[in-house]
Order: structure tokens, then sequence, then C-alpha cells
């Protein structure tokens, strides 16, 4: 009697998304079956926000493994991750070769193309792996999104703030009252490190997902207009919410953020403001600044 195979890696691939709730519940399903869990992103242009070169590429592809590592890490799963080539073909062959997975959860809008001849990257993918591996397709909606009465699609733009106990509380209440799926855009800036922006957006996607609500987000490029602005030419949404800090000076509020996203959109612009943490605030008084 031949001895069971040995048990493979389990490769998760982010081409220009970071996943969402879909992703988790399939990588939770697998994860006590396999000997590790590889995140891998190949540097091409995300589903959303402004990017410059290809230093911010770079950047654009290491926040979505170091989100979906972080989220991950939320619900007991360790993994590795890795940035590969900006060609997603080449990238996913390289990630394959490299950890020799059993399977490849492939997160990518529905049709997603590549090369010169625009080549189907889940049917390429397929035809390229199986049998030896098998290619899962974990669709993340983008085009296909649209408006309707039975989900509301929330764009919400936090950086400072993505993790404040009023606004989770907010986005949880609003999908309470109504069936919500939220995009989390986070501009990056020079008051917030990229590390904190990553753990607190993580943190925020795994609570939403144990109260099963979709979301998805990354942080993005530092303009938060142009990062608003490509979100909403990316996707259909019903309303954009802008979380900032109450009472504290804002350059989103300076710049007048809110009045120039209302200025290209006609769906509702909301501005909350949320309190501020009980460790910034010590802080700050610690430092004799103001609470």
């Amino acid at each position: 009697m031949s001895a069971a195979p040995e048990p493979r890696p389990l490769l998760i691939f982010l081409n220009e998304v970071a996943g969402g709730r879909k992703l988790l519940a399939a990588v939770r399903e697998r994860a006590a079956e396999v000997p590790f869990v590889a995140v891998a992103a190949p540097q091409n242009q995300p589903a959303v926000g402004q990017l410059i070169d290809s230093g911010e590429l770079r950047d654009a592809a290491r926040a979505r493994v170091e989100v979906t590592m972080s989220i991950l890490s939320e619900y007991g799963i360790e993994s590795v991750g890795e940035v590969m080539d900006p060609e997603p073909s080449l990238a996913l062959d390289d990630a394959v070769r490299a950890h020799e997975p059993g399977e490849v959860l492939l997160s990518c809008a529905a049709g997603t193309r590549f090369g010169f001849t625009r080549k189907d990257l889940v049917v390429w993918a397929e035809g390229h792996f199986e049998p030896d591996v098998t290619v899962t397709h974990i669709p993340v909606r983008i085009e296909d999104d649209s408006v309707s009465w039975e989900v509301n699609h929330t764009l919400v733009v936090a950086t400072k703030t993505v993790a404040a106990p009023d606004l989770v509380s907010r986005l949880k209440e609003r999908a309470a009252g109504h069936p919500h799926r939220y995009t989390i855009i986070c501009p990056r800036s020079e008051a917030v490190s990229e590390t904190e922006i990553v753990r607190d957006l993580a943190a925020t996607l795994a609570e939403l997902y144990r109260a099963d609500i979709d979301a998805t987000g990354q942080p993005m490029s530092p303009d938060p207009f142009h990062a608003v602005q490509n979100a909403i030419a990316h996707y259909r949404i019903d309303e954009v919410l802008i979380s900032t800090f109450a009472g504290e000076t804002s350059r989103w509020l300076e710049g007048d953020l809110i009045g120039r996203v209302r200025e290209i959109t006609d769906k509702q612009v909301e501005h909350l403001e949320v309190g501020r943490p009980a460790a910034a605030v010590a802080a700050a008084v610690a430092g004799g600044g103001e609470s």
C-alpha cells in the first residue's frame, strides 16, 4: 500500500487586488491541511488608487501582500509573502516554482487579462498548471459591481482613523441596517508609517469579516483626491465616507477634500468625525499637547 502524498503548500496570488472575505474563508478551510501558506503579488497596477512610478507599484504590491498576511494573522494563520515580477503570468509561474503548492487561490477580478494577446489570466493558469496544481479562482467584483437596492457599496477613505472604534462601529451599524460592501482606501501619510496603516487596516477588515461583512482595501498613493477620483472611476459606488479625527487640524479638510469629491460625483459624500483613541489622547496630554 503506497504512502499518502505529502501535503503541499497553499499559494495565494493577489493580482491587482487585496482579496476579501471569500479569500479568507477559502484559506481558513484549507489552512489546517497544508504545511504553510504563501502570499504573492505581482508589481502591477492595483484596481484602485493613483500611482505614479515603478517604485509605487512595488509599494502597492507589497501592501497587498502585507495586508493579506496581517488579516490571516488575525485569524491565527501564519504565512510568508513576496512581491513578484510585474507581468502576472511570469509572477505566478515563479511563485508556483518557488513554493510548489498543491493549490493556488487566484484572487483577481473576473475576466482579468494580461499580455499583448490579452489572454484570460484564470484560463491561462488552469491550462498551465493543472492537473498537477489546482487553480481556484476567488473572484473579486470591480467593474461588475452594480448599484442596487440589495447591497450598498461604500467607498471609505481613512488613514489615521481607519481602525478608530467609532468608524468600525459605524460601518458595522450600517451593514446591520442594510447589506453593505466596503472598499477602504488609505492614502499614505507622513504622519503615519505604512506599517501602522497596514496593521490598522488589516485589523478593521478582520473585524468586518467576523461580522460577515464584505470589504477589501489597501494603502494608496499619498494624494487623497487622486486616490478617491481613481476609485470612483473603477468602482460603481453608492456613497463615499471620508473619515477624520474630530477637533483636529486635517490636511484633507484644509485642502477641501470633501468639497472636491462632491464636485466629481453625484453620490452622497459623508464626512465622519471620530473621537481620538485613548492612547493618542494620553500621549498628547503627557506631551503637553491638546487632547
